[in-house]
């Protein structure tokens, strides 16, 4: 691949795969958190009327859900903003990552607004990221290739 893509966007590579094993991690504390509570497939969502323990499942369930909603644009944006910006990406990455962790971490207690305690950072990441790809997005249409830049 050398020519064709910059050696440090392995480290996005990486990041990517570290993100997907948050969220397989993520999932299983799901399918936990649905033997605990008995909330059984396919009731995506436990209801309160039916359920005491609906409010901590759903808790749970919603902090994933969120992180799955959001993934497709976390990807796009480290595929193609690392392009032209592989390090930077990366440790943006990481940021959004962690704040990931501590996001779902926060809302599986139960208490939806703990989430954003340090979850909030990922936001900030996103942001970065965005200004990334709209870097590589601006350098393309100026006529030069993806150049790395950091």
């Amino acid at each position: 691949m050398e020519g064709i893509l910059p050696t440090e966007y392995g480290y996005v590579a990486l990041v990517l795969v570290l993100y997907c094993f948050l969220n397989f991690w993520m999932a299983a504390q799901v399918g936990m958190a649905r033997k605990k509570y008995q909330v059984f497939y396919p009731t995506l969502y436990a209801s309160e009327s039916e359920n005491k323990n609906a409010k901590l499942f759903n808790c749970v369930q919603r902090g994933h859900q969120n992180s799955l909603e959001m993934m497709p644009m976390f990807f796009m944006l480290m595929a193609v903003g690392g392009l032209r910006h592989p390090c930077a990406c990366a440790s943006l990455g990481v940021l959004y990552t962690v704040s990931r962790f501590f996001y779902f971490k926060g809302y599986a207690t139960g208490d939806p607004e703990k989430r954003l305690t340090i979850g909030k950072y990922g936001f900030l990441a996103i942001m970065g990221l965005m200004a990334c790809t709209i870097s590589c997005g601006v350098g393309l249409l100026r006529g030069g290739g993806p150049r790395t830049m950091f």
